[in-house]
C-alpha cells in the first residue's frame, strides 16, 4: 500500500460568527472524578462547555460530582428535569442508589445524554448506565460485563473471549471510518477522517443492547491494538431517550481535532432533539489532513509550554474492513 502524506490544517480562528436561538438547548454537564483516575477533567469541562455554546445552540450549566465512593453527595442535588441533555465528563465508580433511580428516569423519560471518553469507565455495577452506553471499559470489567464489540467483514461483531475490558496504546492520530453516513449525526460528513492524537479505546465490553455504531478506527497491532476496528462513535436508545456516545476525546489536544468537535456539537445537538441543524465546517479534516483548533489547545498549560511538541506523523493505516 502506497503511504499518504499526513498534512496539518491549523485551524486558527478562536471564534466563531454564529446565529444564536431563541430558545436555548439546556445543557447538564456532569464532571469529576474518583481520585487517582487519569483524566483531567478540569481542563477538558472547560473545553466542552465552549465548544457546545459557541454554537448558539446551547446553554451549559456545569455540575461537579463527589469523589465516590467516599464523598459527601448531601449537597450535590443536580435537577436533571431542567435540562433536554446531560453530557458527562464524569470518571466514577459509583454513585448514590437515588441519584441513579433519578438519572434512570431522566434518560428512560426521554432525555438525552452524551457520554464523552473516559466517561464510559464509570459505573462498572450499573447495570442501567451500561445500557446506556452500550460498552465501557476497566474498573476491573471482565466478559461477565459482556462481550467485546468490533467490525469485522464490515459488520459488527460480539466477541465473548474472556479477559479485562479496555486498553489503548500510545497516543498518536488516526483514522476514523464512518459506518452510518445517513445518520443525522454523520450526514456530510467524508467517509474517513483523520483524528488529532488521541487515545484509541480498544477491547470494550458491555451489553451493546440498542446500539448503532456510526464510525470505526483500525486499532494497530503495531502500537498495542487489537488488529480490529474499534467502534469510536455510537448511539443508543434507553427508553424514550436518546444516547451519543463518542469514545474520542482523552485530553485538551484530542478535544482541539475539528473532528472531534463537530462530531460532539452534532451529536449533543441529536441527543437532544433528534435533528442535527449544523453545518458541516470546511475546515473539517480529510482521510489525510488532521485539522486542530489552536486555540482550544491553548487552553492547555501544557500545550502553551511547549510540552506537547509537533504532532506525530501515523504510520499508514489499511482500508476500512
Amino acid at each position: 500500500m502506497k503511504r499518504s502524506a499526513l498534512f496539518i490544517l491549523f485551524a486558527l480562528v478562536s471564534s466563531f460568527s454564529v446565529g444564536y436561538a431563541a430558545t436555548p438547548i439546556h445543557v447538564l454537564l456532569i464532571d469529576g472524578q474518583a481520585a487517582g483516575a487519569y483524566h483531567q477533567w478540569q481542563l477538558t469541562t472547560p473545553i466542552l462547555k465552549k465548544e457546545l455554546e459557541e454554537t448558539g445552540l446551547f446553554q451549559v450549566t456545569v455540575a461537579t460530582s463527589p469523589e465516590s465512593p467516599s464523598g459527601d453527595f448531601s449537597g450535590f442535588h443536580p435537577e436533571f428535569s431542567k435540562y433536554q441533555v446531560i453530557v458527562s465528563n464524569l470518571d466514577s465508580p459509583d454513585w448514590p442508589a437515588d441519584l441513579k433511580s433519578q438519572f434512570e428516569q431522566f434518560v428512560g423519560n426521554g432525555g438525552g445524554l452524551v457520554i464523552v471518553h473516559a466517561a464510559d469507565n464509570s459505573f462498572p455495577d450499573w447495570p442501567a448506565f451500561n445500557q446506556m452506553a452500550g460498552i465501557g471499559g476497566w474498573r476491573k470489567r471482565t466478559e461477565k460485563a459482556g462481550p467485546m464489540w468490533y467490525f469485522q467483514d464490515g459488520k459488527l461483531v460480539s466477541d465473548p473471549s474472556p479477559g479485562n475490558a479496555g486498553s489503548h496504546g500510545l497516543r498518536m492520530p488516526f483514522r476514523v471510518d464512518a459506518r452510518e453516513p445517513q445518520h443525522p449525526i454523520m450526514k456530510g460528513l467524508p467517509p474517513s477522517w483523520m483524528h488529532y492524537a488521541d487515545e484509541l479505546y480498544s477491547k470494550m465490553r458491555g451489553p451493546g443492547q440498542n446500539m448503532t455504531v456510526l464510525a470505526t478506527a483500525y486499532s494497530d497491532p503495531e502500537n498495542k491494538g487489537t488488529g480490529h476496528d474499534e467502534p469510536m462513535l455510537l448511539v443508543l436508545k434507553y427508553g424514550k431517550g436518546r444516547i451519543f456516545h463518542t469514545l474520542l476525546g482523552h485530553d485538551v489536544a484530542a478535544l482541539s481535532c475539528v473532528g472531534f468537535i463537530t462530531t460532539f456539537q452534532r451529536g449533543t445537538e441529536w441527543a437532544a432533539t433528534g435533528k442535527v441543524t449544523q453545518k458541516i465546517p470546511g475546515t473539517f479534516p480529510t482521510a489525510n489532513t488532521v485539522s486542530f483548533r489552536t486555540d482550544l489547545a491553548a487552553m492547555d498549560p501544557a500545550y502553551k509550554n511547549g510540552v506537547n511538541g509537533p504532532v506525530p506523523v501515523p504510520r499508514p493505516v489499511p482500508s476500512a474492513k
